[in-house]
């Protein structure tokens, strides 16, 4: 039997029924140029001893203004320091999270004040494998879904430091394996086809929590792993269409602001592209029910 998290999903604002979110028209123009950027402020979680790694909360905020009303619920299958929260605090959405370490389940926690200044809206964590999150989110309830996954392999090996300069390169982080946990049902511990099957499986076990006309945006960068590039936006891509999903949009996340004093990669005989300059953020929808499957 499922034991469901008591939290509202229902509007509280007075914008008209067909209206995708509360966003008027020139910070939607804004948004419809597919390459934006975001700073960290002092509330981001910035230490990675604390977490390997997070989205900035701009990022998140501007997510959730896009594709959302206020009242509307916000979920996050894999929350890790809890950003997708803080956001959706401050922008008065409800907000649920998911994540399989209890560690970063308090932290998310920790990170909202759900009597805050009357915030008639509510954000809570939990600690629940992401393949069973049905079991505790209501039926046809979540309006967008964002995350950030752990992405494959790629902080389970020993950290090189290669896009910092030579003599940047031997910070704390060196030779540091990051991986979140070795539970063999975190998505860090897999190779690239592994973590699309895996996926695919979880956002299919998703579908029946979204709500008409919902949106699941991932946020994912490709990577090089064994002197190789994996294209892990494209693992995305195939994961959700075979889950039933219809890709939307492509978002490049313009990190150049983020990054200083890199290193030189492959000069000069091999011309290699740094990942750490830009990531993705993929939107999908589902397809509407047809009207027979709806009666």
């Amino acid at each position: 039997m499922a034991d469901y998290i008591e939290i509202n999903s229902e509007r509280l604002c007075d914008c008209k029924k067909g209206y995708l979110s509360c966003v008027e028209a020139r910070e939607w123009m804004k948004n419809q140029i597919g390459v934006w950027n975001f700073n960290y402020e002092p509330r981001d979680v910035r230490d990675k001893t604390v977490h390997p790694a997070v989205f900035p909360i701009g990022l998140a905020t501007r997510v959730i203004e896009q594709f959302t009303h206020k009242g509307e619920l916000v979920l996050d299958p894999f929350c890790g320091s809890g950003t997708t929260l803080v956001a959706a605090q401050d922008l008065e959405r409800n907000c649920i999270g998911i994540d399989l370490k209890q560690e970063y389940v308090d932290l998310s926690n920790s990170r909202v004040d759900n009597e805050k200044n009357g915030n008639p809206c509510k954000q809570i964590a939990v600690c629940r494998d992401a393949r069973t999150l049905s079991e505790v989110v209501r039926p046809k309830t979540v309006k967008l879904s964002l995350t950030s996954p752990p992405y494959a392999n790629i902080l389970n090996r020993e950290r090189k430091n290669k896009s910092r300069r030579g003599d940047l390169r031997e910070n704390k982080q060196y030779l540091k394996v990051e991986q979140y946990s070795q539970d063999e049902r975190d998505l860090g511990t897999l190779s690239a086809e592994q973590f699309e099957t895996a996926i695919c499986e979880i956002y299919s076990s998703m579908k029946s929590v979204f709500s008409e006309k919902a949106h699941a945006l991932i946020n994912i960068t490709d990577a090089w792993i064994d002197g190789k590039r994996v294209p892990l936006h494209i693992n995305i891509i195939n994961a959700l269409v075979k889950a039933g999903y219809e890709f939307r949009n492509t978002i490049i996340w313009d990190r150049r602001n983020l990054v200083n004093r890199i290193g030189i990669f492959g000069w000069p005989s091999s011309y290699i592209t740094m990942g750490t300059t830009f990531e993705y953020i993929l939107d999908f929808t589902l397809p509407a029910e047809p009207e027979s499957a709806q009666k």
